[in-house]
C-alpha cells in the first residue's frame, strides 16, 4: 500500500472511471473521491473553496496523498457552445470557463500540494487538453476554453516548481486524456475518426498507465494519453 489516492471530480464520467480502476488496483491505502454531484462529506465545489479546504482537511486526518488528480472541466453548458469565433465572446462565459478550468484547480492545489509527503514520488496530475497548448494551436477559436486551459498548464508549471521545494522528487503535471464518451465531448463525436474515441475506462487506464512512466525529470509539463509530450 502507499498513501492515499484523490480525485477531484469523482462525479465525471473520467473521475468516476479513474476512482473505480485505482480502487481495484488496490495499491493505495486510501482512494478519496470528491465531486460537486456528491453529497455530505464527499461534496466539493470548484467554485466554493469552503468546500475544496473541507476536503483537504478530511484527506490531512489520514495517509498523505501520494496520487492526486484533478478530473474536472467545463467545455460548454446548456445552450453555450464554444466560441467560433472572437463575434462570440462573451464575458460572463469566458470567466465561469476560468472559474472552473484555472482558479477552480488553483484553489485544489493550494490546499492538497502542502498534504503531499515530502519524500517519495508524489503527483498530482490535472486533466488538461490538446487546445490548451499555444505552440499546438492551428485552428483558433473555442477561446474561453483554449485560453483556460492555457492558463491551467501555467499553473502547472508554477506547482511544480513550488512543490518540488519542499518535495524534491515531486510530479505535478497536466494530462490529455484524448476524446472521452462524455458529456464533455458528447456535441462534438460526429466526425471522429474510428478509433479516436476512448471509453471513460480505457481513458483512465491509459492515464494511470502514463501516470506510472512519470518522472521528476517530467513535472511542470503537459502529457497526451499515449505518452507522448504536448508543448505548452
Amino acid at each position: 500500500m502507499s498513501g492515499a489516492a484523490v480525485i477531484i471530480g469523482a462525479s465525471g464520467a473520467i473521475g468516476s472511471a479513474l476512482e473505480t480502476a485505482l480502487v481495484e488496483e488496490a495499491a493505495h491505502d486510501r482512494v478519496w473521491g470528491f465531486g460537486r454531484s456528491r453529497s455530505g462529506a464527499a461534496h466539493l465545489d470548484l467554485l466554493d473553496e469552503t468546500s475544496i479546504a473541507a476536503a483537504a482537511a478530511q484527506v490531512a486526518a489520514g495517509p498523505a496523498p501520494t496520487l492526486i488528480l484533478i478530473a474536472t472541466g467545463l467545455l460548454h453548458e446548456g445552450e453555450q457552445m464554444p466560441e467560433r469565433g472572437f463575434k462570440d465572446v462573451n464575458p460572463g462565459w469566458m470567466a465561469r470557463s476560468y472559474a472552473i478550468n484555472a482558479i477552480g484547480p488553483a484553489l485544489v492545489m493550494k490546499h492538497f500540494l502542502p498534504l503531499m509527503p515530502k519524500t517519495g514520488t508524489p503527483v498530482l496530475a490535472a486533466l488538461s487538453a490538446r487546445v490548451g497548448s499555444i505552440g499546438d494551436n492551428g485552428l483558433g477559436g473555442w477561446h474561453g476554453y483554449r485560453a483556460s486551459k492555457a492558463a491551467l498548464n501555467m499553473l502547472i508549471a508554477n506547482a511544480a516548481i513550488e512543490a518540488r521545494r519542499s518535495s524534491p522528487r515531486s510530479i505535478v503535471v497536466g494530462l490529455h486524456p484524448g476524446t472521452v464518451d462524455s458529456a464533455l465531448s458528447k456535441p462534438f463525436q460526429t466526425n471522429l475518426a474510428p478509433g479516436s474515441l476512448f471509453a471513460p475506462d480505457r481513458a483512465a487506464l491509459q492515464l494511470l498507465d502514463v501516470i506510472e512512466t512519470l518522472k521528476p525529470k517530467d513535472s511542470g509539463k503537459l502529457f497526451a494519453w499515449d505518452g507522448a509530450e504536448i508543448p505548452f
